[in-house]
């Protein structure tokens, strides 16, 4: 089969009448899952890390953002010190990621899920080693890396983690399909903020079980997703096109 056969993981697609549209309203539901599934595994990680650190997040850095501020009005300098050292891990594995992965084109989103499972890997196995202090940076820098999963033209094309401008889309698509649009587009946006919820849930109900080990389960979540990424087959195609990547 050509490369250009291949799954299409990235970028946009057009209307019939040439006007962008949104790469997340462009994914078949099968795509949807797929990208689901990577946000439901974020939701997972973030809800571990949340419950682990008292507060503080992995993945949703406008909540870290605001956390920092409030410790400082608080008076807790090292409570900031926290949250604005995890925004800047995550910063880390974006640019690490996009670094690493700029020249790749048919592999990339297999090597950003395999790196990203890697970081939580190493997060999972050394607070048996004596070094638990090391797991929010390595969590943090795990779900910079999963963010840069779908990219366009070098910039995010879909944000996995990012739920506040999804639940915008899904209100700004609810009201189209209320004047006679479709529903598809708002259901699918839906799907995405109940994946990451689902993650979430299931995230803090592992973590109050098993502690930070749970996180083996995200690990091999996206160990799976990655290989899932470089079947080759058009009948387990995921995205809206067989474009092929960005630069090709």
């Amino acid at each position: 089969m050509p490369w250009r056969s291949r799954i299409n993981w990235e970028g946009g697609s057009k209307s019939r009448d040439g006007r962008s549209r949104s790469m997340a309203a462009s994914l078949s539901w099968r795509g949807i899952l797929y990208a689901g599934g990577l946000s439901a595994t974020a939701g997972y990680v973030d809800a571990v890390a949340y419950i682990h650190l008292g507060g503080y997040f992995v993945s949703f850095m406008s909540g870290n953002t605001t956390r920092a501020s409030s410790d400082v009005v608080h008076g807790s300098l090292v409570g900031a010190g926290l949250a604005l050292g995890l925004v800047a891990f995550f910063v880390l594995g974006v640019v690490t990621s996009t670094l690493a992965f700029r020249r790749s084109e048919i592999f990339r989103l297999p090597l950003v899920l395999a790196l990203a499972s890697l970081l939580l890997a190493v997060g999972a196995l050394i607070p048996a080693l004596g070094a638990e202090p090391a797991v929010p940076p390595l969590l943090a820098m795990a779900m910079g890396v999963v963010n840069t999963s779908y990219t366009k033209n070098g910039e995010v094309s879909i944000g996995l983690t990012y739920m506040t401008g999804t639940l915008v889309k899904i209100g700004q698509n609810f009201a189209a399909a209320l004047t006679g649009g479709s529903h598809a587009r708002w259901l699918k946006y839906l799907s995405r903020w109940t994946m990451i919820s689902l993650g979430a849930l299931v995230g803090a109900t592992a973590y109050q079980n098993l502690g930070l080990p749970s996180l083996w389960v995200a690990a091999i979540a996206l160990a799976v997703w990655a290989v899932l990424a470089v079947v080759p087959t058009r009948r387990n195609r995921i995205g809206a096109g067989a474009e092929p990547a960005p630069g090709r």
